[in-house]
């Protein structure tokens, strides 16, 4: 797997499936290079004006002639709660129903919670098989299978993600809201997964299963107890007993992707998004 380069094409056509903060942060990068770029949700009235507006609730079938045609999609659909009739994955369904084509690289965003089963100290890739343990996990798993089965597309699974206007973590410590120091955690900076998001839909053999994660995995109270002493407040109480529990996520196959990340550690993210 080669490091994301600038000769690699981008896509001329893309559909932003979801389109919410996670979408139209890289629907602009895509604009900004002179792509085309659609977005897709219920409400359209918040999106750029770079955008083409698709405005169709993915809840109900949709008709196969407002669906256009384009040569890349990227799905970032909320997940449900899960259960027999999940919205989830029928909203999938429905995509894949109503395509005229199936666009040439198709990019599903899910979540490393699919591995939640595999819970332990041992650091997991992507070679590691899913785990759901909760309705939710085993709708993002279904939800991958389907896109695979019937769009051909190369997952994504963000773990936790932060960057601008994502610091619930940060007003937790603020207000000393307690944490579970055991947890073991993983992140991405918003930032670094939009470039992910893209190097995807521009590299000729992009993976065809990514963890985005970075590169420092580490207990929750490691990282309270870091944010607490930048923003100069006491650590917040940890939950008593404490219980171990959580993933350790390996970053490999994204560094390769990406060749280095902007934020390689939860300082490093954290720092810059406490200087904002």
């Amino acid at each position: 797997m080669r490091a994301h380069s600038g000769t690699a094409a981008q896509p001329q056509r893309t559909l932003l499936v979801g389109c919410g903060k996670l979408g139209t942060r890289l629907g602009l990068r895509l604009a900004a290079g002179g792509g085309e770029v659609l977005g897709l949700r219920r409400e359209t009235d918040a999106l750029p004006d770079a955008f083409a507006r698709v405005s169709i609730d993915l809840r109900e079938p949709v008709p196969r002639s407002l669906i256009p045609e384009v040569d890349a999609m990227v799905i970032t659909l909320p997940p449900d709660d899960g259960g027999p009739d999940s919205a989830y994955v029928r909203s999938l369904r429905h995509v894949a129903d109503a395509l005229p084509a199936v666009p040439r690289r198709v990019v599903l965003v899910s979540s490393t919670r699919v591995l939640e089963g595999r819970g332990g100290p041992s650091p997991l890739s992507e070679s590691d098989g899913p785990a759901p343990a909760s309705a939710r996990s085993t709708a993002l798993l279904d939800g991958e299978r389907l896109a695979i089965d019937r769009l051909d597309a190369h997952v994504v699974r963000p773990a936790g993600i932060y960057g601008p206007g994502r610091d619930m973590l940060v007003r937790k410590v603020r207000d000393g809201v307690p944490v579970q120091y055991a947890r073991r955690t993983n992140r991405i900076h918003e930032t670094d997964l939009v470039r992910a998001l893209e190097a995807m839909l521009r590299e000729p053999e992009p993976p065809r299963l990514l963890h985005a994660v970075d590169a420092r995995p580490a207990p929750l109270g490691d990282v309270v107890t870091w944010i607490a002493d930048a923003l100069g407040v006491p650590p917040p109480p940890p939950i008593e007993p404490a219980v171990p529990s959580g993933t350790v996520l390996r970053g490999d196959r994204l560094a390769a992707l990406l060749g280095a990340l902007r934020y390689p550690s939860f300082e490093d993210g954290y720092r810059a998004l406490l200087e904002r």
